[in-house]
């Protein structure tokens, strides 16, 4: 996989919510939205977490599609 930090960021009501995760962190950030979609404390929904794990997921996908058809390329 790549060895790039990906960011992705939510700006709500005046609060921001950024997250930083490698590709080896994909399943914590998953659990970290969760969590933070659980606490009352939090101005972050369901609805953000749903979104942005849809969001992270995907780029997830599209990375590993891509290095596969490199992979393919070099072979």
């Amino acid at each position: 996989m790549s060895q790039g930090i990906n960011v992705f960021a939510l700006v709500k009501d005046g609060q921001k919510y950024v997250f930083l995760y490698d590709d080896e962190s994909h399943d914590e950030l998953l659990q970290t939205l969760g969590r933070y979609a659980a606490d009352p404390e939090l101005n972050f929904s369901w609805y953000d977490a749903a979104v942005m794990s849809q969001r992270v997921r995907s780029l997830r996908k599209r990375i590993e599609e891509e290095e596969s058809i490199q992979y393919r390329e070099s072979a």
